[in-house]
């Protein structure tokens, strides 16, 4: 008897410019006045959708009626997808001012109550509810999406591999969520962790081969786990609609200059492991046990996290492995046009990350989380840490 063939679905990966870049930002819905989240999202929604109808094309739906999503076009530099962002921010905060909403984003609300948030009616959200249940409804996060365009698909997965190596920089730089449920959870990213218990989310598989991928798809296809590539809901994953490589690993991010920080540093790496593989180098790469393991010390830890840099086990403070980093990406950041906002990257290591001014806010206030949230509806208004 001949063995059965492996499962495979195709998945075609769009053409896609090289290092293009897209950026994707979760915001909060808060009252103006209590700083509760409002479940306001599609009277927003409503208000800012185009007279032709239809959705807007950069600000979107999300799974809860407390959140809205501005997306950025497909743009060259990380400055121009920036102005992208303002723009569709400047809209709404026409509709959002007159109803006493300001607009907030951090990795988690500091004391809003998960029980309390309402779905969005739409059917793909539904049968996510139905079916993760408790950890489901508790998904009160906000994070930011990068996306860079491959311009050749078999760059795809070894560039996702690298990425892996600087997985804890980022999470540690963004890191904005300590607070959850008005309490505090100890963790500089709790979102990390929380947005793990779904269902093929967390850190990606570490494949070889494009087959291997399309063979995973179709095994998830085949039993149910998913209807939809987009279903996988990994920290890092290929958009094959986009041609690009998403990195959904950054709590939410509190304001634009910190944002397009961030965003620099994706992009460069992106950039950098892609000449990597054109000069036919080697790229860097870990064991899934050791990225498992910086994933929880960089949650946990934040910027006092000890990382794990490489395949021998080397570790080293988070902080340092920056420092290092950014001046081995400048020559990348002059050729995308981003030193500036990559320089960004030096001032949160200075000044400190989200999770340290939201715990210092509240150490000044006796505890008090309405004035966290103060201070992070300040910084979103301010467009930088203060």
């Amino acid at each position: 008897m001949s063995a059965a063939l492996p499962r495979r679905t195709p998945i075609p990966f769009a053409r896609s410019e090289r290092s293009t870049v897209g950026l994707e930002w979760e915001l909060a819905l808060v009252d103006a006045d209590s700083g509760d989240l409002r479940q306001v999202a599609q009277t927003v929604l409503d208000a800012v959708q185009p007279a032709s109808g239809g959705a807007h094309p950069s600000i979107k739906q999300e799974l809860l009626l407390n959140t809205v999503e501005v997306v950025s076009g497909v743009c060259r530099t990380v400055g121009e997808a920036g102005r992208d962002l303002q723009r569709s921010i400047e809209e709404l905060r026409a509709v959002t001012d007159p109803l006493r909403v300001e607009l907030m984003s951090a990795g988690t609300h500091p004391f809003a109550r998960w029980a309390q948030q309402k779905v969005t009616d739409k059917q793909r959200y539904t049968t996510l509810i139905d079916r993760t249940q408790w950890w489901g409804r508790q998904m009160l996060i906000y994070g930011v999406h990068v996306h860079v365009g491959i311009e050749d698909r078999a760059k795809v997965l070894p560039i996702q591999r690298a990425m892996l190596t600087t997985f804890a920089h980022l999470q540690s730089l963004s890191a904005s969520s300590p607070f959850w449920g008005g309490k505090d959870t100890g963790y500089a990213s709790n979102r990390a962790l929380m947005f793990q218990q779904l269902p093929t989310a967390g850190l990606p598989f570490q494949f070889a081969t494009w087959e291997e991928l399309e063979g995973y798809v179709a095994d998830m296809l085949h039993t149910g786990v998913i209807d939809a590539f987009d279903e996988i809901r990994w920290d890092l994953r290929p958009a094959p609609q986009f041609g690009t490589l998403e990195t959904r690993i950054c709590d939410g991010v509190t304001n634009v200059a910190e944002l397009l920080a961030l965003a620099a540093l994706t992009h460069c790496l992106v950039e950098h492991f892609s000449t990597m593989l054109d000069e036919g180098r080697e790229l860097p790469s870990i064991p899934p046990w050791f990225a498992q393991e910086n994933k929880w010390r960089s949650a946990r830890y934040g910027m006092d996290a000890i990382i794990i840099l490489d395949r021998e086990g080397n570790e080293e403070l988070v902080t340092d492995a920056v420092g290092r980093l950014l001046v081995e990406l400048e020559p990348v950041a002059a050729r995308l046009g981003c030193l500036d906002e990559l320089d960004g990257v030096r001032t949160i290591v200075r000044r400190g990350a989200s999770y340290q001014r939201q715990r210092a806010v509240a150490r000044r206030n006796g505890g008090e989380l309405d004035a966290v949230v103060r201070s992070l509806v300040a910084e979103m208004r301010a467009g930088r840490p203060l």
